[in-house]
């Protein structure tokens, strides 16, 4: 056998073995694997025959590669239903995960012509702007841009910092419920800030959904950004009622 083949043959083995680990349970959903140094000093291999492997796992969507935090075996995607009444957390309760919700930034600015038509409110008016983390047990699934007006709700952050919760923040200054007018959906490469957010490598495309939530008497309330991370989530668009 040449050394070109035996290099090939090495890395078929170790991707086979992890593959075969998988597939009867011997490695669970979510289970990191040795670093590549153990594992090459395990095979008796270089690391480049390690990263090998392990990058074709990765791409058969066998395995999650987080840079700085090693190998992991890849858990089943999380479906987020797009909807006329969707909630973060209540979506991921469902499905037995344990959500989060991390605020990274808060603040007023003046609305421009984007946020502005979607609140129903004239250019240059005064907002609430919101950006926030979401996970799912812990890991980093989305990151949202939400824009309030903030005539109608004066102390809006402040009460956000206490309820820590879109819907019991606008329950506060007396909207008992809220629903989505209008949601667009679109796939693209996210931002160097964005990913870095997201905890992702910026080769890896994002879901992104504008969106235009109103309250019971129809009036817009907020207007929401929201990426998710494409490896973790699927979104699903269900029919309204």
């Amino acid at each position: 056998m040449s050394p070109d083949t035996e290099r090939v043959a090495l890395w078929r083995r170790i991707y086979g073995k992890i593959k075969d680990d998988v597939g009867s349970g011997a490695l669970a959903p979510g289970d990191k694997l040795p670093s590549e140094n153990r594992l090459a000093a395990h095979w008796g291999v270089n690391r480049h025959t390690v990263r090998r492997a392990l990058a074709a796992l990765e791409e058969e969507g066998v395995l999650r590669v987080e840079q700085g935090r090693g190998s992991f075996v890849r858990e089943p995607v999380i479906s987020y239903p797009v909807k006329r009444r969707t909630r973060f957390s209540e979506n991921l309760l469902e499905q037995r995960r344990v959500p989060g919700n991390l605020l990274l930034r808060a603040g007023q600015a003046e609305a421009d012509a984007e946020v502005a038509e979607a609140l129903g409110i004239a250019q240059g008016s005064e907002v609430i702007r919101l950006v926030t983390a979401g996970e799912a047990d812990g890991r980093r699934i989305s990151l949202s841009i939400s824009f309030f007006p903030a005539r109608r709700f004066p102390g809006f952050i402040a009460a956000y910092r206490q309820e820590e919760s879109v819907t019991r923040t606008l329950a506060r200054f007396g909207v008992a419920d809220y629903a989505r007018m209008s949601s667009k959906v679109i796939a693209r490469m996210p931002s160097r800030d964005e990913a870095r957010e997201l905890q992702q490598p910026r080769t890896r495309p994002v879901l992104v959904t504008e969106s235009v939530n109103v309250d019971t008497d129809g009036v817009p309330v907020e207007f929401g950004i929201c990426l998710f991370a494409s490896d973790w989530v699927q979104l699903v668009v269900e029919p309204s009622h």
